[in-house]
């Protein structure tokens, strides 16, 4: 195995900031071309949710996602149970449960010898492990750049299934995890990371979002999604266009990493958090303007983004508490007035 590998120095973007811009993929969605109909599909693209749910007739419905991306970490066992935990964590956001994954794999196999592959795929198979669940197959390519990813299957009963579009006025905002891996990434990669900041990102990235199976338990988890590439701003506006709803954001709340503000400030802004604010700016109020790039900073393997009734709030602050997660409210929902979708108090 090669004696020191820095993945990161073998791609050009890193984690979810690979991902295309929302105003790209827009595009990339549209067809002509008439589609397949079958009421057993009951999440599919229209929604732009975390997964495909397909009704099994019975009452359970099988969750279908994948997601993959380049190295958003040097140490190859590292990026490969972050990619996993990544993946897996959408069907935790439909609060379902896996049940199995296929690994995908791309490598420059000129560049890069075969056993640091391996050792990508070794930490995948551990986060399946942590998650109980099989890697129980997969597909590679020849690639210029590594990527690594799964595609999972999950099951959820269907009575429990949740959305980000089914959100309703009156919910209080939650956020399982802080905002700031775009930044430290990209500090990394520009070699300007302090070593004592290291691990933080990755902390964070290694959490498996299960417990979106317990908050699928509860009646008044009205929708829920995991941040990721789209940054908070990008997915609370998924949850507020798909539920006709506006969102208040207590700036002041909102979980961030501690060293993130200072590493943007010295001009580690990711190319993905640009291409947000490019593609869904217009639709936030900011009452400063210096703020937008923490909220639009791409997350790999982010929080879970929950939208809970008044009623149900104090009983999942408890649960959020009991795991070492947020529990602090960040915002709520109320009926869309036609101005910007998101507004964000200082």
């Amino acid at each position: 195995m090669d004696s020191i590998i820095k993945l990161t120095q073998y791609s050009h973007g890193a984690g979810c900031g690979c991902k295309i811009s929302p105003k790209a993929l827009t595009t990339i969605l549209q067809t002509a071309i008439p589609q397949v109909e079958t009421k057993n599909l009951i999440v599919g693209t229209d929604s732009r949710d975390d997964a495909a749910v397909y009704d099994l007739g019975d009452g359970n419905g099988i969750i279908s996602t994948t997601d993959f991306f380049l190295p958003i970490v040097d140490d190859p066992f590292t990026f490969g149970k972050i990619a996993a935990t990544n993946a897996i964590s959408d069907v935790y956001a439909m609060g379902g449960k896996p049940l199995m994954a296929i690994a995908i794999l791309g490598w420059p196999v000129n560049k890069l010898s075969t056993e640091v592959a391996n050792q990508v795929v070794e930490g995948g198979r551990e986060v399946c492990r942590l998650a109980g669940i099989p890697l129980a197959g997969g597909h590679s390519i020849d690639n210029p750049e590594p990527l690594f990813g799964l595609a999972v299957t999950g099951i959820v009963s269907l009575n429990k299934l949740k959305r980000n579009d089914t959100a309703v006025a009156g919910c209080n905002l939650y956020l399982t995890k802080p905002l700031g891996v775009g930044a430290l990434a990209t500090a990394q990669k520009e070699g300007k990371l302090k070593p004592g900041h290291a691990h933080i990102a990755s902390d964070s990235m290694l959490i498996l979002n299960s417990i979106g199976i317990q908050l699928a338990e509860m009646e008044g988890v009205k929708a829920l999604t995991d941040v990721t590439g789209f940054g908070l701003l990008g997915h609370l506006l998924e949850m507020c266009e798909g539920s006709n709803l506006q969102a208040t954001l207590n700036y002041q709340s909102v979980p961030i990493m501690a060293p993130a503000l200072d590493y943007i400030n010295e001009g580690c802004i990711p190319g993905g958090t640009k291409r947000n604010l490019d593609s869904y700016g217009e639709k936030i109020q900011l009452h400063d303007e210096k703020i937008r790039f923490i909220l639009a900073d791409p997350q790999t393997s982010g929080g879970l983004l929950i939208a809970v009734t008044e009623s149900e709030s104090e009983k999942v602050e408890r649960l959020l508490a009991e795991q070492q997660l947020y529990s602090r409210p960040i915002g709520f929902l109320t009926a869309y007035q036609g101005r910007q979708r998101i507004i964000v108090l200082p």
